[in-house]
This record gives C-alpha cells, sequence and structure tokens, in this order.
C-alpha cells in the first residue's frame, strides 16, 4: 500500500522567515519534513494540489533561480520527482528538455536536489 505524503498542514505556500533554531529538527518532524524545511530555507514555494473531493494528491515545491526552475513533486514517500528545468519551459512539471531530473523515494530525491549545486547544470540523474 502506498502512503500519501501528509505535509500539507506543515508547510505553508509562501516563504516563512526562519531563525538557526526554528530549522532544527524536531522530535515531531519526519526527515522528509527536514528535508522540506531545508527548501524552504532555501526559497522553495510548495502548493498542495487536491482532488474532488479534497484529498492530498502531491506535495509540490518551486523555485525560480537565475535561468531556471527547480520543481520537486513528491506524490507518496516512495515516489517522487525532482527537475530542474530552463525557466523558458512551457510545462514545468513535464518538460520537454528538462536539465537535470531525478526520481525515486522522497529521502533519495530531496536528498538529490539539496546537493544540486545552484549552477545550471546539462548533466542528467
Amino acid at each position: 500500500m502506498t502512503r500519501t505524503v501528509g505535509l500539507a498542514r506543515s508547510f505553508p505556500s509562501f516563504a516563512v522567515r526562519r531563525t538557526a533554531n526554528s530549522t532544527m529538527c524536531s522530535p515531531e518532524a519526519t526527515p522528509v519534513e527536514n528535508r522540506l524545511l531545508n527548501l524552504i530555507d532555501r526559497g522553495y514555494r510548495f502548493i498542495h494540489p487536491r482532488d474532488d473531493g479534497g484529498t492530498l494528491v502531491a506535495v509540490v515545491g518551486v523555485r525560480p533561480h537565475d535561468a531556471v526552475i527547480d520543481v520537486i513533486r513528491l506524490d507518496a514517500e516512495d515516489d517522487a520527482t525532482a527537475l530542474r528545468v530552463p525557466a523558458d519551459e512551457d510545462d514545468i512539471l513535464t518538460p520537454e528538455k528538462p536539465l537535470w531530473s531525478c526520481h525515486g523515494t522522497a529521502h533519495e530525491v530531496l536528498d538529490e536536489l539539496l546537493a544540486l549545486p545552484d549552477e545550471t547544470t546539462t548533466s542528467r540523474g
């Protein structure tokens, strides 16, 4: 059974000013949530698409910078995708020309994304 990532309550769609103490691991936070907090600190903004019944279907984070856009989509703890696309890409969730991509578990993909340098890269993961 696939368990969805239920993080909508924790991650607002706006940037939040955080202090060093606010991003430290808390007893309630999971490793995935801590990694998402790291992304928020880097400027990612999150949305939480829902189906017609109101059920969370994904957690999607986006960070435009320089001439690229970095995207993370978590569909479940074992199903996550991250992309780096050119800023002029028409559809950032299904791009025609991704510069970098990674798919795997939430932990794996978040770690890869956090390790990705800010410079534009043309290698694919």
